[in-house]
């Protein structure tokens, strides 16, 4: 069987992404592509690199006869996705790779995005897209929020450790590093190449940044009480790619276990063996994730290491992970390409 699928804001990066992943994907087939800006346009037109593919032209969002649509993907910044989905026809699926339904909260989606949800019913009805944790709930879902990719990376490496005595909960440090793709498509002069290519630089100190709503509102709610995470990211010249480094009190060994245990059936999350930290390239276009564990100096000490590819496992492959789920196809499908390299 063949599903008809609608991607919404296609002339972004997670957009062409989605487009790269289902162009071999043998149960979709994309029906409509929307692009507000690029109306008209052809995707070649847009990416070069999709030219040898069969598209349809870009329209825009109110040209699309979502009759035929059986499921929607909205690439689309933060505020765009909530009247939008609210809108679809009731047989649409939707799996939506923004911000606007990741938090159950009215109040603290207000408090980190700065406006109030317009869409408070969907907001209660939306399921957190972290497949490897929501799987059974997002296969019976409408409604899927896609994570946070920086949120992904650091919740791979942490979910398994939130319960019992395995770490010290209260003192928990992640230092990530990502590429400038997670920054989106639109132009911004801090990301020009001369700003970035030599440059590597924190953002969001402090405690500002956005997806620590979703670190507060996950691992609160698996600890049983409030968690709060001390978090820093930073831009590095590179495209693609986030590598979380996870500061933690707790014995390296125990911890290595229970990773290792939690993900030895998940086709898409490697525990490399004890000692062993992956980087980036590891897993660049991929649908992987790799998290590495070792010891230091210091007696009960840990540092955990998740890596994973923002715009695939981050963001668009974990979209199509949970299409696959929703439509009711094998979930690795069209997902098992290795990563590439150099």
């Amino acid at each position: 069987m063949t599903h008809n699928v609608a991607i919404l804001g296609a002339s972004g990066y997670t957009g062409a992404e989605l487009v790269r992943l289902i162009a071999t994907h043998p149960s979709l087939t994309i029906t409509a592509l929307a692009a507000e800006r690029k109306a008209g346009l052809e995707m070649a037109e847009v990416f070069p690199q999709l030219r040898h593919l069969d598209l349809p032209k870009l329209v825009k969002v109110a040209d699309i006869n979502f009759d035929e649509i059986d499921l929607v993907f909205a690439a689309l910044p933060h505020g765009l996705s909530q009247a939008l989905v609210r809108d679809l026809p009731p047989h649409v699926k939707v799996v939506d790779l923004g911000a606007d339904f990741r938090l159950r909260d009215p109040a603290a989606y207000e408090k980190w995005y700065g406006a109030p949800h317009v869409a408070t019913e969907l907001q209660k009805e939306a399921v957190y897209g972290l497949t490897e944790f929501y799987r059974d709930d997002i296969g019976t879902a409408r409604l899927v929020a896609g994570t946070g990719c920086n949120a992904a990376t650091v919740q791979f490496a942490l979910r398994p450790l939130m319960s019992g005595d395995l770490i010290d909960l209260d003192d928990i440090i992640c230092d990530l590093k990502n590429g400038v793709s997670g920054a989106g498509r639109a132009l911004k002069e801090n990301m020009l190449f001369t700003e970035r290519a030599t440059d590597a630089k924190g953002y969001a100190e402090g405690g500002k940044h956005r997806h620590l709503g979703e670190f507060d509102q996950e691992f609160s709610a698996l600890a049983g009480r409030k968690i709060e995470i001390q978090f820093t990211p930073h831009l590095v010249p590179m495209s693609r790619g986030i590598l979380a480094s996870c500061y933690l009190k707790g014995d390296a060994k125990a911890v290595h276990a229970a990773l290792a245990a939690r993900y030895a059936d998940e086709p898409f999350v490697i525990v490399l063996p004890f000692g062993q930290t992956p980087g980036t390239g590891h897993v660049a276009g991929s649908n992987f994730c790799h998290i590495g564990v070792t010891g230091d100096r210091i007696s009960g000490r840990t540092l955990v290491v998740s890596t994973l590819d923002n715009l695939c496992k981050g963001s668009s492959g974990q979209a199509l992970q949970n299409a696959n789920l929703m439509l009711g196809i094998p979930e690795t499908t069209g997902l098992m390409q290795p990563a590439m390299f150099p």
